[in-house]
């Protein structure tokens, strides 16, 4: 396991999902920040200024979209990107996705290692290869 220096959000009320995210990203070497709902969410990202947040769409208090979007409105934390996890069949359009700053939307359910490869697309754009 080698440590990315990468923090990222994790956010999803069912708790099986948090924890399967959260165990394949720290594996991989990433520092995890958890939160249940939108409003925890929204105050960790802000005091934390995580490198990604992945965030699940249907959450009490604020939806992942409407996370997105108020932090979207912040200087601090505009510019960290975004994954959204919807119930399948769910879609946003690019527009609505620009908007709140969301990089994908990923349909549950998904395999968390197929996550993890976009986690590492996203945040380590460049691979050296040697």
């Amino acid at each position: 396991m080698t440590n990315t220096g990468k923090k990222v959000l994790v956010v999803d009320d069912e708790i099986h999902i948090l924890h399967v995210i959260s165990l394949k990203l720290k594996n991989a070497g990433y520092e995890v920040l958890t939160a249940r709902d939108g409003k925890d969410a929204f105050e960790i990202a802000q005091s934390q200024l995580p490198d990604m947040i992945i965030t699940d769409y249907q959450m009490p208090y604020l939806s992942g979209l409407e996370l997105c979007s108020r932090l979207k409105q912040i200087d601090s934390t505009k510019n960290i990107p975004a994954i959204l996890l919807t119930a399948r069949g769910f879609a946003l359009n690019e527009d609505e996705m620009h908007a709140a700053g969301i990089n994908l939307c990923i349909n549950k359910p998904f395999g968390p290692r197929h996550l993890l490869m976009i986690v590492n697309d996203i945040l380590s754009p460049v691979t050296a290869i040697g």
